[in-house]
């Protein structure tokens, strides 16, 4: 049960990162129709190939409902398959799945999977600073109703910061903790930024000892630590074997998938060190027929250094607390013995919203194609990818393969 490697990614393209005050303002709708076109030129397609969209619901700024139909409206196109996923961080690794199962039940030939994360304009109407209030509470919901509401926002668990601080803080009761190690995940991945011009902080070099003399922003959390929100927008097309023989690209097929989730706030996790992305990475291998020790990369999902230490350990790659020795151990750059997060990851390329996890999805399929520039890797076939999405909640895992 489970995939066949029928449909593969042929296409990308993602806005580079800015920061909010100095990008471009378009409305989603537009973002749509120019990551579509860029995508297509990618894959050396027509907009008639396309049949199915996956796109993202509650962050679309024209519409809070029927936005498939919008934008199926907006860019002419005939769909046979489409999808809202609201999964967070997790969004761009739900994307593909679904898109590569809608190509393999034969709903559709190829698919447009679409995060648009630039500010859209302002209406007359519109109050600016709703983000502002918004960002406050991060991923947390304080509508009447809602258990965080009531049992985690007035304890002072607020926004993502405080979620993954106490994660960490977990972790660091059962296991012990090595903060210089922690500090070298985002060291090793800002080296990787300085071959990636499209990186948030190319041209920013780091060290452990800049990190650890960052501000401490939730015990034992460093600002650089944490990823920067950004704007940008990302789309991929994933199309059948059909349609990819005619992509100019090599293909990054989709062999595996697995995604998982049981709680939204940490609180209410069974166990905060065991994640889901477990479960998730461990059908995911196994719908491959691979293991970890197959990945010639991993792209894992990089909200904070310690999602990364958790995925490692969950997903299979080093055993339960064994976490921060791999990471003191190996070299996780380009160059390294371990190549992970290859265009810098989140925390130096930049997270763009929901769209965040998409650069990860990116730089598997650009790796696969050879088509990374500088940090292009000497072989790359097989590629993990996570998703993370809310608290360690929503979480999802691709094996992708080369074509």
């Amino acid at each position: 049960m489970g995939l066949k490697g029928n449909a593969a990614i042929v296409g990308a393209a993602q806005y580079k990162p800015e920061k909010y005050a100095t990008a471009p303002r378009m409305f989603h709708l537009e973002q749509v129709a120019d990551l579509a076109a860029r995508a297509l030129a990618d894959a050396g397609l027509r907009a008639e190939d396309l049949d199915g969209l996956v796109i993202n619901g509650p962050q679309f700024h024209e519409a809070s409902v029927f936005v498939p139909a919008m934008a199926a409206e907006y860019l002419g196109m005939k769909l046979n398959f489409a999808e809202v996923v609201d999964l967070g961080g997790c969004t761009s690794v739900g994307m593909v799945w679904r898109a590569a199962a809608a190509i393999e039940l034969g709903l559709c030939q190829a698919v447009l999977c679409v995060l648009p994360a630039r500010m859209a304009p302002f209406g007359p109407d519109e109050d600016p600073s709703w983000m502002a209030r918004a960002m406050r509470f991060g991923g947390h919901s304080t509508a009447f109703g809602a258990p965080e509401a009531e049992f985690d926002l007035p304890y002072g668990h607020m926004g993502q910061n405080t979620g993954y601080a106490m994660i960490a803080q977990r972790y660091a009761a059962q296991y012990g903790y090595d903060a210089a190690a922690m500090a070298k995940i985002a060291v090793d991945q800002r080296f990787n930024a300085q071959f990636n011009p499209e990186a948030m902080f190319y041209g920013q070099p780091l060290t452990v000892e800049q990190v650890l003399a960052s501000k401490k922003v939730a015990d034992p959390l460093h600002v650089l630590e944490i990823v920067m929100p950004v704007a940008g927008g990302a789309a991929l097309i994933v199309a059948s074997k059909e349609v990819a023989a005619r992509a100019r690209n090599r293909g990054a097929v989709v062999t595996g998938f697995g995604e998982h989730l049981s709680f939204k706030s940490p609180t209410y996790a069974e166990e905060m060190t065991r994640t889901p992305i477990g479960p998730a990475s461990e059908r995911a291998f196994a719908m491959a027929g691979l293991k970890p020790s197959d990945m010639h990369a991993a792209q894992i999902y990089d909200c904070y250094t310690i999602t990364v230490l958790l995925t490692l350990e969950d997903a299979g790659f080093v055993p339960k607390g064994e976490g921060m020795r791999f990471v003191r151990d190996n070299d996780l750059t380009w160059r390294g013995n371990f190549p992970m997060n290859t265009h810098g990851g989140q925390l130096s390329f930049g997270q763009a919203g929901s769209a965040g996890g998409m650069s990860q999805v990116v730089e598997a399929f650009h790796q696969i194609a050879g088509r990374a520039g500088d940090r292009q890797l000497s072989r790359c076939d097989n590629v993990y990818v996570s998703g993370t999405g809310g608290v360690m909640s929503e979480q999802g895992a691709l094996i992708l393969q080369g074509a």
